[in-house]
């Protein structure tokens, strides 16, 4: 068969669950037919098809692949046709673009029970790069679009997940736009805090960052010795500790979230 172009091949060569083989060892997605696998789902409350009723939810399931991806590995590049979406069922992964000149912008991060892809778009707005190991419920964009435009509950819900969206991007330019390098980190923490806890658990006190602190500091419009320097700080004055390379001990939350409102 003939070669697929790198970028197509680097989609195809995951890890697919229940995946099959083609000639030459290509490994090519199989629909899950696993009926319990929603049941088990760690995100099936949260996700973009929680809404649905069990036969919907089955129906959706089928049209399905699971997928395991590797950090670092992009699922989806900027600009190329959009072809697929996911629901996200573990894992950390970042939404980034790139200027003209070539150089990376972070613009966003996206966890478990979270929705990627461009739904009833044609072309991928952003690159999806894995941040830590991830498990993806993956659906080609023609046989989702199909299956939302058949149920208005699912087309509804990724209306509220890109409202959401919009709110959290103007949040963002925000911060971006208004607050300082102490704020932005304290703002940054309390959100890693909250985005990494289960759903329906408190905000986490102790965490593994995702994001290095250089891609901390792209994310936040600040350079890489500031970043430290203001974890640094704040380990000081005992709002925070830092027992690992990555790790983050909230130590007294209400100082930190004194020092993200602090004018």
């Amino acid at each position: 068969m003939p070669a697929l172009p790198p970028r197509q091949a680097a989609v195809m060569n995951m890890h697919f669950d229940l995946a099959q083989t083609l000639p030459g060892g290509m490994p090519v997605p199989a629909p899950c037919s696993d009926a319990s696998f929603c049941q088990r789902c760690e995100v099936r409350d949260r996700a973009i098809c929680a809404t649905l009723e069990e036969d919907e939810r089955g129906a959706l399931n089928r049209l399905g692949r699971r997928v395991t991806i590797a950090a670092g590995q992009t699922v989806m590049w900027e600009g190329d046709d959009a072809t697929i979406v996911a629901n996200v069922i573990d894992g950390t992964l970042k939404l980034s673009a790139s200027t003209g000149d070539g150089r990376e912008q972070i613009v966003g991060v996206v966890y478990p029970s979270d929705f990627i892809g461009r739904p009833f778009g044609r072309s991928t707005p952003h690159s999806v790069t894995a941040l830590t190991d991830a498990r993806l419920c993956l659906f080609t964009r023609g046989a989702f679009d199909g299956f939302a435009r058949e149920h208005p509950e699912l087309e509804h819900r990724l209306l509220q997940r890109t409202l959401d969206d919009l709110d959290r991007a103007r949040s963002w330019m925000l911060l971006l736009g208004r607050k300082n390098a102490r704020e932005k980190i304290a703002t940054f923490l309390l959100d890693m805090s909250r985005r990494l806890a289960r759903e329906g658990q408190p905000p986490l006190d102790r965490f593994d960052l995702p994001l290095s602190r250089q891609q901390i500091a792209d994310v936040l419009g600040l350079t890489i010795e500031t970043v430290s320097r203001q974890l640094t700080d704040l380990k000081r004055i005992g709002i925070i500790a830092l027992p690992g390379r990555r790790m983050v001990e909230i130590r007294d939350r209400a100082a930190l979230l004194d020092c993200s409102e602090a004018a």
